[in-house]
């Protein structure tokens, strides 16, 4: 079968592929495309260069980059008050950068690319990492930071605590898991958090259109290849259903959730 035209898909892949927008604009856009249509996108970058050029006029000459990490953490979460949405996890709005400006909370992701960003503005050159779960930052190789939590300094014991609350002390720390990853990996990861937010609450159609926005960038990724499978059924397009949960069983035979995925499949040619 044919997969239907979703115009907010191509115009997404667009913008993603599109070398002449940076990170934040390519946010922005995410949130203009999907939800907030009249979203003006050069006034959210204006109120992000009035939250830097307030931070640079405050500091001094100094160049010493735990002193610019600290008065980043004071300018962002103790004078302006941004903090991790704890309280609201899964609100959808967490992932959408104009929606984290105005409420001056947010995910881990949004949090931090706002955070790096905003330490452009006095010379500190940080990198997204793409930590299992929980986004980081870094600078360099020395120091781990947390923006969903003040910025907070973190050793290898707070990142083991971050696995173990996240994946049931089932996984170990790894040094790879602090690469920086590319924009690319940054939209799909915020896609995928949106997918994550929609379903949980029960926004399907909203959730299918954030796991056809990674199967655009990603076309073989056997998990999205799954939930797409199981938001068509809950959706009760069941052609759509049973093509890419069979996929998903061909593409990835022994995954845990072969058994779910089967019944799921049984349960769905019963009721047709």
């Amino acid at each position: 079968m044919e997969e239907k035209f979703d115009p907010f898909v191509a115009e997404w892949f667009s913008c993603v592929k599109n070398p002449n927008f940076n990170l934040v604009e390519k946010c922005l856009k995410f949130a203009q495309i999907l939800e907030y249509p009249d979203l003006n996108v050069d006034e959210y970058i204006q109120k992000i260069e009035e939250i830097g050029k307030t931070l640079k006029e405050s500091i001094s000459d100094v160049k010493n980059p735990t002193y610019l990490i600290s008065m980043l953490n004071e300018h962002l979460f103790e004078s302006l008050g941004f903090s991790g949405d704890d309280s609201d996890y899964f609100d959808p709005k967490n992932n959408f950068l104009n929606k984290v400006i105005d409420k001056k909370s947010g995910l881990p992701i949004t949090i931090s690319i706002l955070y790096v960003e905003i330490a452009k503005f006095i010379g500190l050159d940080l990198k997204i990492v793409g930590f299992p779960s929980h986004i980081l930052v870094k600078y360099n190789e020395e120091m781990i930071l947390d923006p969903f939590y003040d910025g907070r300094l973190l050793d290898v014991d707070d990142l083991q605590d971050i696995l173990d609350n996240n994946f049931d002390e089932q996984l170990k720390f790894k040094p790879d898991f602090l690469d920086e990853i590319e924009d690319e990996q940054i939209l799909v990861r915020l896609a995928r958090n949106l997918k994550n937010s929609y379903v949980q609450s029960f926004v399907y159609d909203k959730a299918l259109r954030c796991v056809n926005m990674v199967l655009s960038i990603e076309p073989e990724s056997p998990e999205d290849i799954r939930d797409k499978g199981i938001l068509e059924e809950r959706l009760h397009n069941s052609e759509s259903a049973l093509k890419y949960l069979n996929k998903y069983l061909e593409i990835n035979p022994n995954a845990e959730d072969v058994d779910f995925i089967l019944e799921l499949i049984r349960s769905i040619k019963t009721k047709n």
